[in-house]
């Protein structure tokens, strides 16, 4: 059972649970309030896709402009995530939570409100702000709480979260803009918000013992330039190549490749100079992202594991609907049902993967998961502009339970090989790690499809058949990304079973 510490003057502090211990009621309480809470975040994210076509319409603004909704948001998180690490060391769990819920209901007003574009991207930034905290925030109190023989079976409903909200997330949205306006994307999310920010003020206890180091600005600036420059240079390569008319593109490509080396550069300058100083701070436990995690073999395996998979499965997944629309020329309702099955079934076996991977452990299930994401990947190289929407339903299901799989034992090993103190740093990696990654894979994909279709309809090829051929195209490179996780499956361990003292839960 957990213990409170009820010193006089100070807040109730939840401590960790003993290895082998049950999950008290209270703990468990406060996972599913953050597991409610994270499900409205993701759930909001990924609603603005489909409603970017309406937004062009309504606020009289282009598709490059549009899409400022969707690369401000992903901008943000890449700058946030690495802070959110030191933010939970600093400041008390519920803290963190009342400030990430507010940030994301204040954004959410904001967008439910805006009469226009420019307070419209203002909101989504103050929402991804709330966003990024929240699931580093889910996975440490995950890691914190949970006994680590029970671990999988709780990053099992995690997964929930991770493949309902976006299975929902697409469907409700075409809903709202058919029946009552883009508005109400927000409208609908906002009271959810409210109450979860309400729920967890009141019944989520501080875990751990907050530090009082000082924050580090020069930390904070060097993340902002280096992981937002890279995610921004990442979102000019899938830019450039897919608005406009040709002459147009022609244009912009040029403007783009200048962006795009100018963000790379300050990028990569600037997290070389990150990284230097996190090195240096780490030695005096004063590190805003502290890479004292990187020290365990177990946690750099299945990090790069993990952002293997992200780059093939965001990259590809991303690809799917494009394709179907353009290429097969079915509705985005049908295209929306066909991820809708996939999505529940990882979700559903996501506690079942959790209690095998409790009692057996990674092998037996990144094994036969990562062979599985691979051979989907491979079968979806073959689909072209004759394929029934039936089949890819199927290929799309089975490669999610693969990605099922996968994700759980990678989530909970990765986090499992750090000790305590490190649990906030680690959820921070993870989720910086599965945000570039999953924005390189997007920008890849959709540059290689958008080349290899121009330059087939350049040839004489019909647009449809030249949207196949660039399908096939950059499914061929998920497909080929895939590959080295078969070999990473038979390196990656479950940590051994950790004791949770007291005073080390931060």
């Amino acid at each position: 059972m957990a213990a409170t510490d009820t010193t006089p003057g100070t807040d109730s502090i939840r401590v960790p649970a003993a290895s082998g211990a049950v999950l008290s009621r209270k703990d468990s309480r406060i996972i599913w309030l953050l597991l409610g809470a994270a499900f409205v975040a993701i759930l909001n994210e990924t609603t603005m896709g489909v409603a970017i076509p309406h937004l062009i319409g309504d606020l009289g603004i282009t598709a490059v402009e549009a899409q400022w909704l969707t690369t401000a948001f992903m901008l943000t998180m890449a700058v946030v995530i690495p802070i959110s690490g030191f933010l939970l060391q600093r400041f008390t769990t519920r803290t963190v939570f009342v400030a990430a819920m507010s940030l994301f209901s204040l954004g959410t007003l904001i967008a439910f409100l805006s009469p226009g574009f420019p307070l419209l991207v203002v909101a989504r930034v103050v929402q991804a702000t709330g966003t990024a905290i929240m699931m580093p925030l889910l996975m440490t109190t995950i890691m914190t709480l949970v006994p680590s023989n029970i671990r999988g079976r709780m990053m099992g409903r995690v997964s929930i979260v991770i493949s309902l909200a976006p299975a929902i997330g697409p469907s409700l949205s075409g809903l709202l803009l058919d029946s009552v306006g883009w508005r109400w994307i927000f409208g609908i999310i906002l009271p959810i918000a409210l109450i979860s920010l309400a729920v967890g003020a009141r019944w989520i206890q501080n875990i751990g013992e907050p530090t009082h180091a000082p924050i580090d600005v020069p930390s904070i600036i060097l993340s902002a330039f280096g992981f937002g420059g890279i995610v921004f240079g990442l979102s000019q390569i899938g830019g450039a190549a897919t608005h406009g008319s040709a002459s147009e593109v022609a244009a912009a490509d040029a403007m783009s490749t200048i962006t795009l080396i100018a963000s790379f550069s300050v990028g990569v300058v600037a997290l070389g100079v990150f990284v230097w100083r996190q090195l240096l701070l780490q030695r005096t436990d004063r590190a805003l992202l502290d890479m004292r995690v990187f020290r365990s073999l177990n946690f750099s395996l299945s990090i790069a594991q993990m952002g293997l998979l992200s780059l093939a499965f965001f990259g590809a997944i991303t690809v799917v609907p494009l394709y179907m629309q353009s290429v097969l020329q079915v509705s985005a309702l049908e295209t929306g049902l066909v991820v809708l099955p996939g999505a529940l079934a990882m979700g559903l076996t996501g506690p079942l993967i959790g209690r095998i991977y409790d009692r057996w452990g990674t092998r037996v299930l990144l094994i036969p998961g990562s062979i599985v994401v691979s051979g989907m990947l491979w079968t979806y190289t073959t689909f072209d502009e004759f394929t029934s929407v039936l089949v890819i339903a199927v290929a799309q299901t089975v490669l999610s339970l693969g990605l099922a799989l996968s994700f759980t034992p990678l989530f909970t090993a990765s986090l499992g090989s750090l000790t305590p103190r490190f649990y906030s740093y680690g959820s921070a990696v993870v989720g910086t790690v599965q945000q570039v990654a999953g924005a390189a894979g997007i920008a890849l994909m959709i540059t290689i499809m958008a080349a290899v279709t121009a330059t087939n309809v350049e040839s004489g090829a019909s647009e449809v058949a030249a949207g196949a051929i660039g399908a096939q195209a950059a499914f061929t490179i998920a497909a080929l990304v895939s590959l080295p996780l078969i070999v990473g499956a038979f390196f990656i361990r479950k940590p051994a079973d950790q004791p949770f003292p007291a005073h080390a839960a931060h």
